[in-house]
């Protein structure tokens, strides 16, 4: 079972929480006891290989769907409303996607889910055989917080150790390079129109300065969506859940409540 973090009481509607790349759980810290002081049950995994969730090899796209709807089976969790970022969108909005019975809302942030979708400089480097294992060798947690820390002001030394579990052993290692190189946006041609097919309400969550998941997708998913609210979070790049966790938080439980 994936391991997870969880706030509010038991019998109160869940918001399903997927974190990002290279993120875990810890990420929704300002999250949950939001969500949890409106009545909401907060349901936050780790996804596998991250955090403190074992590794399941083949670190897949699709193994890491599969294990989500495994988590909610084994949780006895009905339908939910499903919040995500970054990889945590990819990996959940087509999970919603396979599973519409089981989502009642959505709160996407920097993400994307598009056929058309390209990849950055980093993913492309891990994307490609050879110079993702160098990359990946190199990181020791000095050079990992050099990075993330470079790209976000609220990582704190306390988030890079949590988020460098991923880098724990090989297997986590290899995990990641599985993941990217099973991330072909084609995969996402079946889903065409699916989101707004689900019908339910979303709130899109967005780093006005974000450089990996450009605000333009945000603009794109709210003319794609019937039911959608846009909330540019001004000041904030790709880690919005970090940079501006608390305001981010309140924008969530509030629109949630």
């Amino acid at each position: 079972m994936l391991h997870h973090r969880e706030e509010g009481p038991p019998d109160g509607p869940v918001a399903l929480m997927l974190h990002g790349y290279p993120q875990s759980s810890y990420m929704w810290r300002y999250a949950l006891p939001a969500v949890a002081a409106r009545g909401w049950r907060g349901v936050a995994p780790d996804l596998a290989g991250f955090g403190d969730s074992p590794p399941d090899p083949p670190g897949t796209w699709e193994r890491q769907v599969e294990a989500v709807e495994g988590f909610r089976q084994e949780l006895g969790l009905d339908r939910v409303a499903l919040v995500v970022h970054d990889w945590g969108g990819l990996v959940g909005l087509r999970w919603a996607c396979d599973h519409p019975d089981a989502v009642s809302a959505l709160v996407i942030s920097d993400t994307g889910f598009f056929s058309d979708g390209k990849w950055h400089g980093m993913a492309k480097a891990l994307r490609t055989e050879g110079e993702g294992e160098e990359l990946l060798g190199n990181f020791d947690r000095d050079a990992f917080a050099q990075v993330v820390q470079s790209s976000s002001s609220g990582i704190d030394d306390a988030a890079v150790d949590e988020y460098f579990k991923c880098f724990g052993d090989e297997t986590r290692r290899r995990g990641q390079l599985e993941l990217y190189r099973s991330g072909d946006f084609s995969k996402l041609e079946p889903y065409e129109g699916c989101l707004a097919k689900l019908d339910v309400p979303a709130l899109l969550l967005w780093g006005a300065d974000d450089p990996f998941a450009p605000l333009a997708g945000a603009r794109r998913l709210e003319r794609e969506l019937p039911q959608s609210r846009l909330v540019v979070m001004e000041g904030t790049g790709h880690f919005v859940w970090d940079d501006a966790g608390e305001r981010a938080a309140e924008e969530l439980a509030e629109w949630l409540a």
